[in-house]
């Protein structure tokens, strides 16, 4: 089984926090968002990992310290790194072919901003899965059209009248990528676009057309980590999902002088905590001082020093000093505000 990333996105909604860091290496419940995601998806599927291909933007902000990242989050799992590049933002179907090398064989297609909770299996009767997840306001997403057997039958984008309630969630099985491959080349040979992108919808319909089957698959929890406020939220229900699974969230060299820890917290390595109240909701980055302060549902990164400040619902970048009086506060790398 193969796992294909497309993460070449600068992830303008999370700016200030991805200014100096790509949004996928953004750390949620102190694991970078592309890094949990691809262990999840290889922990679910049930099946050796042979390669995980990796689709980054521009090299003069995806570098090679990110490359040197994802090649260990890869070799972690046993499996090839391989790294493409979309210098062009044209969309979603042509991220994929940047990594037509690897579109061989069984692959589950994974874009880099979204986490998931699932117990799903792969369906090895059918030609391909769409992983969904089920929505109080359909017209909002993208969604699935099922026949009475269950199958996809259309994908419908953002529907004025109801078709279903499960949403795509930006997951995908394909027991043989290259069908997948073979359509997406007719998109991008007949200039299919739609906003001057080409998407990876126009080479799914392809497939249907061919007679390929598609089903749903659907997870427990779907999320997002778009802007600010949502990736703290998803925060927050990632270290809740950990903490009842019994993952250790707290470094055994974490200090705490006169501290209290309200769990699910994810506390690093070598983080102080001085007559502070820490939790729930909070993850705290390697390095990190925190004194006279109270922190609930916040995101701290490494090596920031965080005083005489009540937080919540904050996100605040790495190397940062800060000792203010706001609690919603967004700082990103290497800021200071005292």
């Amino acid at each position: 089984m193969k796992i294909i990333v497309p993460m070449a996105g600068r992830g303008s909604r999370l700016r200030p926090h991805t200014l100096t860091v790509p949004k996928p290496l953004v750390p949620v419940a102190g694991t970078p968002i592309v890094e949990q995601l691809v262990n999840d998806i290889a922990k679910v599927v049930k099946q050796p990992i042979t390669e995980v291909a990796f689709i980054l933007g521009d090299p003069a902000f995806f570098g090679e310290d990110v490359e040197t990242h994802l090649k260990g989050v890869a070799q972690n799992l046993g499996a090839k790194a391989s790294v493409y590049r979309q210098l062009e933002p044209l969309g979603t179907g042509h991220a994929i072919m940047c990594a037509a090398p690897s579109l061989d064989g069984p692959a589950v297609i994974a874009y880099a901003d979204t986490l998931i909770r699932a117990d799903f299996k792969i369906d090895a009767a059918t030609d391909a899965q769409i992983w969904v997840k089920k929505v109080n306001n359909p017209s909002a997403y993208g969604v699935v059209e099922l026949d009475a057997s269950g199958a996809i039958t259309e994908l419908v984008e953002k529907p004025t009248e109801f078709v279903s309630d499960l949403a795509v969630i930006g997951i995908y099985y394909f027991k043989n990528s290259t069908d997948l491959k073979n359509e997406l080349q007719k998109v991008l040979d007949q200039q299919l676009t739609h906003g001057g992108e080409y998407q990876i919808n126009d080479g799914i319909k392809g497939m249907m057309a061919n007679g390929k089957r598609f089903v749903p698959g659907e997870v427990k929890a779907w999320m997002d980590c778009g802007n600010k406020e949502i990736t703290v939220a998803t925060n927050t229900k990632m270290l809740q999902f950990l903490f009842e699974e019994g993952e250790t969230l707290v470094h055994p060299s974490a200090k705490l002088e006169n501290a209290t820890i309200v769990p699910p917290c994810y506390i690093g390595k070598d983080v102080v905590l001085t007559n502070a109240t820490v939790g729930p909701g909070v993850s705290i980055g390697e390095g990190t001082h925190i004194k006279n302060a109270t922190i609930k549902d916040s995101i701290i990164q490494q090596h920031t020093v965080v005083e005489n400040t009540t937080l919540e619902q904050a996100m605040i970048g790495n190397h940062v000093r800060y000792n203010g009086t706001h609690t919603r506060v967004s700082l990103g790398d290497y800021t200071e505000l005292i």
